[in-house]
């Protein structure tokens, strides 16, 4: 963020927080029909550079990068960036089905165009586990077909809850669906399975997984040389 002025570590961090959710929140209702996925901020000596993942790059740029020139522009006024000194990247997903954001984002957009809440919800998790999920879950409550609010829970596959493991192989996202009955919540959380290059998925390996080797082939048993003399005798 652009602070001119000297202020102490607490405040820095304070600030830093402030103005990552304030930017996530303006991206996500601007870019929400593009698929976005997240935003990143890396903070160098000459420029502030703000890395936009989405899963379809070509909207999020717009023509000639009209788009993104836009954005840039209103990111700066707001923030008080000086001229020239932020600069926004767009980066495509790979696997967008392993992006809860991505699936919160068609889901939402199923709700809203009227498909039915069971049919949306099962296509969703269909998807994610097709392309190589390790579990998935789908959770979504409000006024769904009667006028008494209720949760509904669609899973499928292995889901880890707690534990360091969590913060590197869940991905969980949450939007809200303005329909006419009232505000449906979503909730879509993602198991990604282990990739070793870590571009599908994390590189760092379950702690309870167990791998069992194939047995090593026997070597044929040799009689010992005492043995051998006496059945000579």
């Amino acid at each position: 963020m652009a602070q001119q002025a000297q202020i102490s570590k607490k405040r820095k961090f304070v600030a830093d927080g402030v103005f990552n959710a304030e930017l996530n929140e303006f991206l996500s209702r601007t870019l929400g029909e593009d698929g976005y996925a997240g935003v990143e901020v890396r903070v160098t000596p000459i420029r502030t550079e703000i890395i936009i993942r989405a899963t379809r790059t070509r909207e999020v740029l717009g023509e000639k990068g009209r788009r993104i020139r836009e954005l840039t522009s209103l990111v700066q006024k707001r923030f008080g960036f000086p001229e020239n000194s932020v600069e926004l990247f767009a980066e495509r997903v790979e696997n967008r089905a392993a992006c809860a954001m991505a699936q919160c984002e068609s889901l939402r957009f199923k709700l809203l165009g009227g498909l039915a809440v069971r049919r949306a919800c099962y296509g969703v998790v269909r998807f994610i586990m097709e392309n190589g999920a390790k579990g998935c879950e789908v959770i979504i409550s409000g006024k769904l077909r009667a006028q008494r609010a209720k949760a509904q829970k669609f899973k499928d596959g292995y889901l880890i809850s707690t534990g360091e493991p969590k913060k590197h192989y869940i991905s969980e996202a949450v939007r809200h669906v303005l329909m006419r009955q009232g505000v449906i919540g979503i909730k879509v959380k993602i198991m990604m399975s282990h990739d070793p290059e870590g571009k599908m998925g994390p590189a760092l390996q379950l702690p309870d997984n167990i791998i069992v080797h194939e047995p090593k082939d026997d070597a044929p048993l040799m009689q010992p040389a005492a043995e051998e003399a006496q059945d000579y005798e």
